[in-house]
């Protein structure tokens, strides 16, 4: 079998999307530190330094264009992958023989397409800003001059100007972040059975950090829009 017949095969969707996958959580615990620095509670001091460090640096720029190509590779193939399973079954049966699987497993192009919009506000709501400067419902940032005499883009700032008495935003972001939850539940464990793990140590040891980490790590992301609506940092 060629290489290109290989990616396009059903195996080889699902190892782009396991590849792809991992990728992205270990970018989601990279992001998950970075918000983290909020609760120094400093004025957002250290967080605007991580978060200049990550947009100044040649280095995560160039990853940070191989983030982009991974969520949209896991998009397009986590899309033909459900498009290709529905289509085996055009019509679903009288009885539910999916009964042994999670609701979440069922719906991942469901929860796939909820994180896409979740993706998109936060893009807009942030990286936008920082990465191509103003928008005109979103004011310019204004830089803030530290010891090193670099001037860097307040995010703090934004980011308490975004969730500060908007609810709305808080709650949409909240969703988004549960969405996150279900969507990891199947897809840390799955990643790792589609690259061969099936050693079932192994699997078990899987399960239980992919539950830990489903958990935790969207928990992380959610007490981010909540700690400044609540006015629990400042």
């Amino acid at each position: 079998m060629k290489w290109s017949e290989f990616f396009t095969s059903s195996v080889g969707k699902k190892l782009i999307m396991a590849l792809t996958g991992i990728s992205l959580i270990l970018f989601l615990i990279v992001h998950a530190g970075l918000n983290a620095c909020i609760w120094a509670n400093d004025g957002g001091e250290m967080f605007n330094k991580a978060a200049h460090f990550m947009g100044a640096a040649i280095v995560i720029r160039i990853l940070e264009i191989g983030l982009f190509a991974g969520i949209i590779l896991h998009l397009v193939q986590g899309y033909i992958l459900t498009a290709q399973n529905n289509g085996r079954r055009p019509v679903k049966y009288a009885v539910n023989y999916g009964q042994g699987s999670k609701w979440y497993s069922r719906s991942m192009g469901l929860l796939g397409t909820l994180l896409l919009l979740f993706l998109i506000m936060h893009i807009y709501h942030f990286w936008t800003p920082s990465r191509l400067g103003g928008i005109a419902s979103i004011h310019s940032l204004e830089p803030v001059t530290y010891m090193d005499g670099k001037e860097i883009h307040n995010l703090y700032a934004e980011m308490l100007k975004v969730f500060q008495g908007n609810l709305l935003i808080v709650i949409l972001y909240i969703l988004g972040c549960i969405s996150l939850a279900y969507h990891l539940l199947h897809g840390f464990q799955s990643s790792f059975r589609t690259l061969g793990v099936s050693n079932r140590r192994y699997i078990a040891l899987i399960k239980g950090a992919g539950v830990a980490f489903s958990v935790i790590v969207p928990i992380a992301f959610a007490m981010m829009p909540i700690s400044m609506y609540m006015g629990w940092v400042s």
